[in-house]
C-alpha cells in the first residue's frame, strides 16, 4: 500500500489529498480514460492523482508524471514506481514565481521530453491556474503534439464570463479575480501566479489554434459560488 505523503512536506498533500485523487480518477474515467491508455499527468506533485491510477491502469496502459517541486517527484519516485514500475516521474525545473522561482527553464519554451502522438490522455489539475499566458500557449501546443489523433486532455481552470464575473464578486467567491494583467487577471496583485483566471473565450481560441475540439459543455466549477457544479475549478475536456 502506497502511504500518503507527509502533509508538511508540499502545497499537493494536504487534508484532502486522498479525496480529491479518487473525485479525478473518476473524472477521468468519466471523460474517456481507459486502463490500457498511455497517460501524462502535467504537475504531478505527490502523486495526488497517480496514486489512485495504480489500481486502474493495466500492464498494457503507462503513467508519466513530471512537475517543477523536486521534493514531490523524489517522494513518488520513492513510493510509488519501485511498486508500479509502469508509472515514472521526472523533474522539470521550470520557472514559477510562485512554486519555484529559482527555475533555470522558461516554461514557454519547455518541450516535453516525449514522442509525437504517442498519448491517449493527458490531465492537468491545477496547472494552468497558476500559469501566464505565453507558457499555457507552449504547453497547450505541447499537449497536442503529444496526443495521437482521438486522444483526449482534462484540464483545469479559472473561467471567466459573465456568470462568473458575477458571482466572484460576493460573499460566496473563494476568488475575486480583480486585477487586469496581460493576458489574464490575477487574484494577488503582487503574486499573479499563486492563483490566475482567463476569459472564457481567449481559452476556447487557444484550444481551437492548437487543434484541440472542446468536448461540450464545458464544467464550470464552484470556485466563484455556484450551487451546481462539477469540481472546485472549470474543468475542460478536449480530443486531437
Amino acid at each position: 500500500m502506497i502511504p500518503q505523503p507527509p502533509a508538511e512536506l508540499d502545497y499537493n498533500a494536504g487534508p484532502f489529498f486522498t479525496e480529491i485523487g479518487q473525485e479525478f480518477k473518476k473524472h477521468f474515467i468519466d471523460f474517456g480514460l481507459k486502463p490500457d491508455h498511455r497517460v501524462l499527468d502535467v504537475g504531478c506533485g505527490f502523486g495526488r492523482m497517480a496514486i489512485p491510477l495504480t489500481d486502474y491502469l493495466t500492464s498494457k496502459g503507462s503513467y508519466v508524471g513530471f512537475d517543477i517541486v523536486p521534493s514531490g517527484i523524489s517522494w513518488c519516485m520513492g513510493n510509488i514506481t519501485p511498486k508500479f514500475p509502469g508509472f515514472n516521474f521526472f523533474h522539470a525545473n521550470i520557472f514559477n514565481g510562485n512554486y519555484n522561482p529559482t527555475g533555470t527553464v522558461a516554461a514557454r519554451n519547455f518541450k516535453f521530453p516525449l514522442q509525437s502522438e504517442s498519448l491517449d490522455f493527458v490531465f492537468l489539475t491545477s496547472v494552468f491556474t497558476h500559469m501566464i499566458p505565453a507558457d499555457v500557449s507552449n504547453y497547450l501546443e505541447e499537449i497536442a503534439r503529444v496526443l495521437r489523433p482521438g486522444g483526449r486532455c482534462l484540464i483545469t481552470f479559472f473561467l471567466l464570463n459573465c456568470e462568473s464575473r458575477m458571482l466572484m464578486i460576493g460573499p460566496g467567491s473563494t476568488f475575486n479575480f480583480r486585477f487586469l494583467m496581460d493576458g489574464f487577471s490575477a487574484a494577488n496583485e503582487k503574486i499573479p501566479e499563486a492563483a490566475l483566471a482567463y476569459n472564457e473565450s481567449d481559452v476556447v481560441s487557444l484550444f481551437q489554434r492548437c487543434g484541440l475540439k472542446i468536448v461540450q459543455p464545458i464544467q464550470y466549477g464552484g470556485w466563484c459560488g455556484r450551487n451546481v457544479f462539477l469540481s472546485f475549478q472549470d474543468i475542460v475536456v478536449a480530443e486531437k
